[in-house]
């Protein structure tokens, strides 16, 4: 049985490589989650193993930061920001670095995937509208919202995860981690800069066409004042849960309860823009990897590596292997199997792991969720950001990112 298992296993993690099964519509969550139904058919396993192995409090936190973030959509939040950055009177240069800032701050906050999600429809057309080359602005869109959301541990699901698994205080996270990725944007930014410096340097042209959905210099987009007030209030009482005794689990779902407890927003919709594929991804790697675990390989695995002299723990082989694992199973898959291997690294070892997995999805296109979002969302838009557009920003800006990381670390050892 365990060869049966780690046969499903195998196959679960080459489908997070190539994303898809192949003849097939189903994609990772897909995967996960027949993967799960696969091992509970043939390797069953009783009903109080089975939910011990998900892990409830991470998707309950998942869940109520999802819902604070719909809040700030709802509200008109994030159409306003993108609006106020593409028509900002400035410089392309200095635009670039509104972009990056603006994008990477909120993806500390709000997580990187809705940040990315939610931002770019308006900015490419607002940047459309003046004539620009939306390319290089969106590609330091999804650069700094990645970068960014290493700074805390709600910025992205692997951080959300990791600080669940090694029980991190806010605070302390923020400390170690927020140089690195303040670092991460200014690499961001630097990167698109230099490389796409003739396009940036490109006069403006407008389009002989009106665009089909409006201008962004029509009027600004409304926000619902009350909403947004709603939103910062419930972002600073999470925030402030999270500092006490109360377990992050409840206190994501007591700011989740306030939320949907609107008059304005029916919780129907609001439920309805929850990013339930991710959550049962993670529901069905939670089940694939305890079931993997359980057979005792994983372990055998690291005793033998670290025979040989590799320790994933030490500074260098963990950057590679987030790097290689980021950019091939993606980072959430590689930190769910990470954490169950080595469930009880130090401290330190964590905030590395989470600065390293994060900053490594900038590589390649699919290296991050937010990377595709931001594709798939210009796309609909009329604009093609293609896989070697990316690279030829990622590679270099991810290189850099991960060796001023590893230099900051190094230096608070």
């Amino acid at each position: 049985m365990d060869l049966f298992i780690l046969a499903v296993f195998i196959a679960t993690y080459l489908g997070m490589a190539l994303g898809r099964v192949p003849g097939l519509g189903v994609d990772r969550t897909g995967i996960a989650l027949l993967a799960a139904i696969v091992l509970q058919t043939v390797a069953p396993r009783d009903g109080a193993a089975l939910v011990a192995a998900i892990d409830f409090e991470t998707l309950a936190i998942l869940f109520g930061l999802m819902v604070v973030s719909i809040q700030f959509a709802a509200c008109g939040f994030h159409d306003r920001c993108a609006h106020w950055l593409a028509n900002a009177a400035c410089g392309p240069f200095v635009l670039l670095a509104l972009v990056v800032g603006v994008a990477g701050g909120l993806a500390a906050l709000l997580t990187n995937d809705v940040v990315a999600l939610a931002m770019t429809p308006m900015l490419t057309r607002g940047l459309m509208a003046r004539g620009l080359d939306p390319k290089p602005y969106l590609i330091a869109l999804a650069g700094a919202a990645n970068a960014g959301s290493a700074a805390t541990l709600i910025g992205n699901p692997q951080n959300i995860l990791i600080a669940q698994t090694g029980d991190l205080d806010l605070l302390p996270f923020l400390g170690a981690c927020l140089p690195p990725a303040l670092i991460g944007m200014a690499c961001c930014w630097a990167c698109v800069a230099v490389i796409w410096r003739a396009a940036l340097r490109r006069p403006a042209v407008p389009p002989a066409a009106p665009p089909a959905a409006p201008p962004a210099t029509m009027a600004p987009p409304a926000v619902d004042r009350s909403g947004l007030i709603k939103g910062l209030v419930a972002t600073a009482l999470l925030l402030v849960l999270f500092l006490t005794p109360l377990d992050r689990a409840t206190a994501a779902l007591i700011v989740a309860g306030l939320i949907l407890t609107s008059r304005r927003l029916r919780s129907r919709d609001t439920l309805g823009l929850v990013d339930w594929q991710l959550l049962i991804l993670f529901v069905g790697l939670f089940v694939v990897v305890d079931s993997f675990t359980a057979t005792g390989l994983p372990s055998l695995l690291l005793d033998a590596a670290t025979t040989r002299g590799l320790d994933p723990l030490a500074t260098g082989p963990m950057v590679a292997l987030t790097l290689a694992g980021s950019n091939t199973i993606g980072n959430v898959p590689l930190i769910t199997l990470w954490l169950s291997i080595l469930p009880a690294a130090p401290t330190e070892a964590l905030y590395r792991l989470a600065v390293f997995s994060t900053l490594a999805g900038n590589f390649l296109l699919i290296g991050s969720i937010a990377n595709l979002i931001v594709a798939d969302q210009a796309a609909r838009q009329g604009v093609s950001l293609g896989f070697l557009d990316h690279a030829r920003c990622g590679v270099p800006m991810t290189l850099l990112s991960l060796g001023f990381a590893w230099g900051w670390f190094a230096l608070i050892a």
